[in-house]
């Protein structure tokens, strides 16, 4: 199946280190957002959509992203990393993707260092994460798609 992983990872690169250990196993289209805004996903059989969490969501880049250019009905899978513990973070990529009659197909998430805000005061949080362990649990995941 041709993939294509589109994602948006700035302050640490938590969520490229899960898709470099997925792309160094795997055959799949690396997609930044902020480097390639416009991008035709029609060739694709699935798409992957990758963020760090702000403010408890995926960033507004990558869900302008996918409100525009996700074409309908394709399978789409999600991976994350989040600084605080728990939360529900899919919420709004997963309302782009049901409104383009697309299917999930799964999802995957760790902590990931977070200095945001007023963690950065304390030297910030999840630190050293993702771990190595982590980045093969990104991989074993995408494997089993």
């Amino acid at each position: 199946m041709k993939t294509a992983i589109v994602y948006y990872s700035q302050h640490h690169g938590n969520t490229r280190k899960l898709l470099d250990a997925i792309a160094a196993e795997n055959e799949v289209t690396l997609i930044n957002v902020t480097k390639q805004p416009e991008t035709d996903l029609t060739g694709y059989d699935r798409i992957g959509f990758a963020s760090g969490i702000y403010y408890s969501s995926f960033a507004k880049q990558l869900l302008s992203f996918a409100q525009a250019y996700l074409p309908e009905g394709k399978e789409v899978f999600y991976l994350y990393t989040h600084g605080a513990p728990k939360g529900e973070f899919l919420a709004a990529i997963r309302e782009i993707a049901a409104e383009k009659h697309c299917s999930e197909i799964g999802s995957y998430h760790c902590r990931g260092f977070d200095t945001f805000g007023p963690f950065k005061l304390v030297g910030g949080i999840a630190k050293d994460h993702p771990t190595a362990e982590e980045l093969r649990g990104a991989a074993d995941f995408y494997r089993n798609l």
